[in-house]
């Protein structure tokens, strides 16, 4: 069989080719410090790779909205802490206003801080995070969420949704609390709560109520204290029961309640109790109903006891939307505490990621650089072969 020198030539090249390839590859490997540089260096690690990197991606972005989920918190946390502070604040104005040795003008002037703490309050509940959304506005953040209508109230024009973001593949966490949450309820637990009619014409005034009993099977309900005056007498009936003789300084037991009254009521006064949360639960009617009647001279006996009554009622109030706003706010920090947690979760899957990534595609240089010199010595014994064959010649045997 014969070989032409054509053929030697070709298949001279061909392993030349072959060993400088080969080659090459091992010096890419080297420069980049990875093992799989194209897919076909090997298929199944490039395919499980890929799919690594983009969990790697994933996690980035979760990392992100962490980012953002963190800082609203943290603009709202601070923001409820100025709002306890406020609330604080108004509470010991009006237990200053109830003394009895401030003149009108004297509770005047208290009115007028409290309008101060209130304008505060407002602009907290209106206040916007970093991209100009408002906190408390739920989805409807572009606008106010608190405005004051025509009659001057401050009205509610928020939605009763809370703003959520993704913060990890199984969890969607609320980064704002709404603004009925905040300012327009009561933490669940809240008690009672009296009120007098508005109407009442006497000079009857009430402490409490207080919890007597919480097992009696009427505790919960709501109860209406109504009066009746025919002369010297004076009666009281509960949820339209049977009248019950009326004595000033004694406390009135019903429902597990106690309700300490003074002062003698006109025919046809009532009181109101019920639980808080089916009471006045909004923190700025609160406030506007103190200012109000600080504003009123307390001239006769019935304004004064309006006065009393109404700062017995605000006070409660003020004690039930500071417990709510300090609930709200301990769920903040929950959540803060929890994207701690979360981002040390995701540091170590990211490690992990890291790791799978690095035992799939990156390079060994030990073997590689034995590879290589390899490679080299191949390539040089090739060059060599293919110089000494292309030197081959019957001239030289003659």
């Amino acid at each position: 069989m014969r070989i032409s020198t054509l053929t030697i030539y070709e298949q001279s090249v061909s392993s030349l080719h072959r060993q400088q390839n080969g080659f090459i590859d091992v010096g890419q490997q080297i420069a980049s410090g990875r093992r799989v540089v194209r897919p076909s260096d090997d298929p199944q690690a490039a395919s499980r790779a890929l799919g690594v990197s983009q969990s790697q991606a994933v996690t980035k972005q979760y990392g992100e909205a962490r980012i953002s989920a963190r800082n609203s918190l943290s603009q709202e946390e601070s923001i409820l802490d100025s709002v306890s502070d406020a609330i604080a604040a108004a509470r010991t104005l009006v237990i200053q206003a109830a003394s009895d040795t401030l003149s009108d003008t004297d509770r005047s002037s208290v009115a007028s801080e409290l309008k101060g703490v209130l304008e505060t309050l407002i602009g907290q509940a209106n206040a916007t995070d970093g991209n100009g959304r408002y906190l408390f506005g739920g989805y409807r953040d572009a606008s106010p969420p608190f405005v004051r209508d025509a009659a001057g109230s401050v009205v509610y024009h928020g939605d009763t949704n809370t703003r959520e973001q993704r913060i990890d593949a199984s969890r969607l966490m609320p980064v704002a609390d709404n603004g009925a949450e905040v300012f327009l309820s009561v933490h669940g637990a809240a008690g009672y709560v009296a009120e007098a009619d508005a109407a009442n014409a006497g000079n009857i005034t009430f402490t409490g109520p207080l919890v007597t009993d919480p097992t009696d099977p009427a505790y919960g309900d709501a109860f209406t204290i109504s009066f009746s005056v025919d002369g010297d007498d004076v009666t009281y009936s509960i949820n339209g029961g049977p009248d019950v003789i009326y004595e000033s300084g004694q406390p009135l037991a019903f429902g597990g309640l106690s309700l300490h009254l003074q002062g003698r009521p006109a025919d046809g006064d009532s009181l109101r109790i019920d639980r808080a949360a089916n009471m006045n639960t909004d923190l700025f009617a609160s406030m506007a109903k103190v200012i109000g009647v600080l504003e009123t001279p307390a001239e006769t006996p019935a304004q004064q006891a309006n006065l009393r009554n109404t700062i017995n009622t605000v006070l409660r109030e003020l004690d039930n939307s500071l417990d709510n706003v300090l609930t709200v706010r301990a769920s903040v920090g929950a959540r803060l505490n929890e994207l701690d947690t979360v981002d040390l979760v995701a540091e170590k899957r990211g490690l992990n990621y890291e790791q799978t990534l690095s035992d799939l595609v990156d390079l060994d240089y030990v073997e590689a650089i034995a590879e290589y010199s390899r490679r080299q010595v191949g390539l040089q014994a090739a060059q060599r072969t293919f110089i000494d064959l292309s030197r081959l010649s019957l001239f030289q045997q003659m």
